[in-house]
C-alpha cells in the first residue's frame, strides 16, 4: 500500500514510517521541522528511513498549498495517516492562533485533496485532551467533549468535527484516534517523562505541578502504532476511538519510577499548578478492543526501563 504519513519524523510518525517500511508498503513522510524543538533530533529520527528504497522524505508544510497540490498530484495514495499539528497544550496558551492556523487549516488542506483524489482511508490523530476536565473516568468515546479547556484541545475537537463533515460530505473513511499521553524512544523532549529523565540524570531540580496528584494514563509507542496499524487495516465509515493503556498513575509515582530506573534521586521543585491542564486522563478502550482488536501489553515499569535504557544510549552518542 501507498502512504502519506504527515509529521512523519516526528516521534510518533518515525516509528509509524518505520513498522510501515517492514511490513512492505510505499510511504511518503512530510515534515516541516518546526523548530519546536530541535529539528536534528527529528532528522535522527527518520535516518533508520532514509535508505530505505521505498521511503520518501519531502520537507513541506501542511499549510503549503501548492506543494500539497503537487504531492497528490504526483503519487498515488492508498492512505492518508495525518499526524502533522503544533503540540503542546502549555504553547497553545500563548499562541492560539498559530495553533487554529495548523492543526485546523492544514487539516482541511488535506481532507480537501484526499476527497479530490479520491483517497479511500484518512486516518486523523486527536488527542485525550478533548475531554477536558471530564468528572466521569475512564473517558469513553461517547462522553461529551464540549469543554476543551486549551487551545490545543479545542483544535483536536475541531479536527475531529471537520473530518466528519468531509465524511459526510464525500464519503472518505476517516478514523479519528485519541492518543492517550504517548511516552517511549523518540519522545519529544518537552514532555513529562523525558523531561523528567534528563532533569534527574543530570541532579538538576525537576518542575512538579500542583501537589503532584495528577493522574496520566501513559501509552507506550509500540501499542499505539500497533493501534494505529489496526485502524489503517479497518478504516470504514466513520469512526473514533481512545488509543491508551487503561490505567492511570499519579505523577509523584511516575518519579519514582524514573528514580527507580536510573538508580538517581530526584530533586522535587513544586510549582503552581497551570492553566490547561487536565487533572486526569484515563482511557476506556473497550470500543477498540473489540472493533480493532487492539490490546496494549506494555505496563508503565516495563516502558520506562525501554525508554531510559533508549535515553542513555544517546546521551553516549
Amino acid at each position: 500500500m501507498n502512504f502519506l504519513v504527515t509529521g512523519g519524523a516526528g516521534f510518533i510518525g518515525s516509528h509509524l514510517c518505520e513498522r510501515l517500511l517492514q511490513a512492505g508498503d510505499r510511504v511518503i513522510c512530510l515534515d516541516n521541522f518546526d523548530p519546536y524543538y530541535d529539528p536534528a533530533i527529528k532528522y535522527r529520527n527518520i535516518k533508520i528511513c532514509n535508505d530505505h528504497p521505498e521511503f520518501k522524505l519531502i520537507k513541506g508544510d501542511i499549510l503549503d498549498w501548492e506543494l500539497l497540490g503537487n504531492l497528490f498530484k504526483d503519487n498515488h495514495f492508498d492512505v492518508i495517516v495525518h499526524l502533522a499539528a503544533r503540540a503542546g497544550v502549555r504553547p497553545s496558551i500563548q499562541n492560539p492562533r498559530m495553533y487554529q492556523k495548523v492543526n485546523i487549516e492544514g487539516t482541511i488542506n488535506l481532507l480537501e485533496l484526499s476527497c479530490k483524489h479520491k483517497i479511500p482511508k484518512f486516518i486523523f490523530a486527536s488527542s485525550s485532551s478533548v475531554y477536558g476536565n471530564n468528572k466521569k473516568v475512564p473517558f469513553s468515546e461517547d462522553d461529551s467533549v464540549d469543554h476543551p479547556i486549551s487551545p490545543y484541545a479545542a483544535t483536536k475537537k475541531a479536527g475531529e468535527l471537520i473530518t466528519h463533515t468531509f465524511y459526510s460530505l464525500y464519503d472518505i473513511s476517516v478514523t479519528c484516534l485519541r492518543f492517550f499521553t504517548v511516552y517511549g524512544p523518540r519522545q519529544r523532549p518537552d514532555m513529562a517523562i523525558y523531561k523528567f529523565t534528563s532533569l534527574i540524570d543530570q541532579g538538576e531540580e525537576i518542575p512538579v505541578f500542583g501537589n503532584g496528584k495528577s493522574r496520566r494514563d501513559y501509552t507506550y509507542i509500540d501499542d499505539i502504532i500497533t493501534g494505529v496499524l489496526l485502524a489503517i487495516q479497518k478504516c470504514e465509515g466513520f469512526n473514533i476511538f481512545n488509543l491508551g493503556e487503561s490505567q492511570t498513575i499519579e505523577l509523584n509515582n511516575l518519579i519514582r519510577l524514573i528514580e527507580e530506573s536510573l538508580n538517581k534521586k530526584a530533586k522535587i521543585k513544586t510549582v503552581p499548578e497551570q492553566p490547561g491542564d487536565m487533572e486526569v486522563t484515563y482511557a476506556d478502550i473497550t470500543k477498540a478492543r473489540k472493533n480493532l482488536g487492539y490490546n496494549p501489553s506494555f505496563s508503565l515499569k516495563e516502558g520506562i526501563n525501554e525508554f531510559i535504557t533508549w535515553f542513555k544510549g544517546v546521551q553516549k552518542s
